[in-house]
């Protein structure tokens, strides 16, 4: 499977009572398709994992499949306990699913052998490749990263810590030990700001929050950084995704709840989030409104 372009995280749309919004899904889906997304990774981070069962997780890949026909490749997210992790997976092979991004195991902190072991058995029961998502609880040393990379199902490795002391180890290591082609990626939360950085060390693919509601801004953004357009590249941070940072940063949960209002102010109702987030306020919707407009005219849009 090759990933190129900006990765494209959508939300999962609610009703207002609470339940899955299945045509607002494939919409989004569609327009972010139609936008020009290089893959699409349902049922992820930004498309709240943690707060679907499995029978709403397997409806959201499904559509998500549906909703892409084959234009890019689809992945979604498997992660918690190792008998749920395996469950979805399960699922999502049955949806249609090209991949998985495995996230971090629940609450529990783990040996490296232990979470090499939780990808271990994760990855095989599928034949699905997989993605593993470095943060929070999982965090992963070179030596171990070596091993992932070695595992038959594992393709990739996204980095959610930032730690780049560390991921330039990683890479090092994974690229020395001379195993088949194996993707990295940056997956910090409004990831642009780091893109820079983490260019400089090799790991060039990026997941787009942003892309969910003002593509033109994120691939703006892409193009500009792929093309060496340095000052573009300076105007959308300091303009735009500078003061984005600052405001999700405000509340606890806003790297989701921020982009369901973004998603909502352009046009397409994505409903509220599910506890334990908690939905933007009124006055942060408007700073978000404000600054859609802001980095609509940087990028000549």
């Amino acid at each position: 499977m090759h990933l190129d372009g900006v990765l494209f995280f959508p939300v999962t749309p609610f009703t207002p009572d609470g339940g899955l919004d299945e045509e607002a899904l494939r919409e989004h889906v569609e327009r972010g398709v139609a936008a020009g997304a290089g893959g699409v990774f349902a049922a992820c981070g930004t498309g709240e994992f943690n707060a679907l069962g499995l029978d709403e997780y397997e409806r959201v890949v499904r559509i998500a499949v549906e909703a892409t026909a084959g234009r890019v490749p689809v992945l979604s997210g498997a992660g918690g306990s190792l008998p749920f992790a395996r469950s979805c997976a399960e699922a999502a092979a049955r949806a249609g699913a090209g991949g998985l991004l495995l996230l971090p195991p629940y609450l529990v902190n783990a040996p490296v052998r232990g979470l090499v072991k939780y990808v271990e058995q994760v990855s095989a029961a599928t034949e699905l490749p997989a993605i593993v998502y470095q943060r929070g609880n999982a965090r992963f040393t070179p030596e171990a990263a070596v091993e992932l990379a070695a595992m038959p199902n594992v393709m990739g490795f996204k980095d959610g810590l930032g730690d780049l002391d560390l991921l330039q180890r990683i890479v090092l290591a994974v690229r020395q030990a001379g195993h088949r082609e194996f993707t990295f990626f940056n997956g910090l939360p409004t990831a642009e700001m780091t893109v820079p950085a983490y260019r400089g060390i090799g790991v060039n693919l990026y997941s787009s929050a942003v892309f969910c509601f003002v593509p033109e801004v994120a691939l703006a953004f892409h193009k500009a950084v792929t093309a060496g357009d340095g000052e573009m590249v300076q105007r959308l941070l300091a303009g735009f995704y500078r003061p984005l940072v600052e405001l999700r940063d405000l509340v606890p949960g806003y790297a989701v709840a921020l982009v369901k209002a973004g998603v909502t102010l352009r046009g397409l109702d994505a409903g509220p989030v599910r506890p334990p987030l908690v939905d933007a306020a009124p006055e942060h919707v408007a700073r978000l409104e404000r600054l859609i407009g802001k980095g609509l005219e940087i990028a000549g849009c």
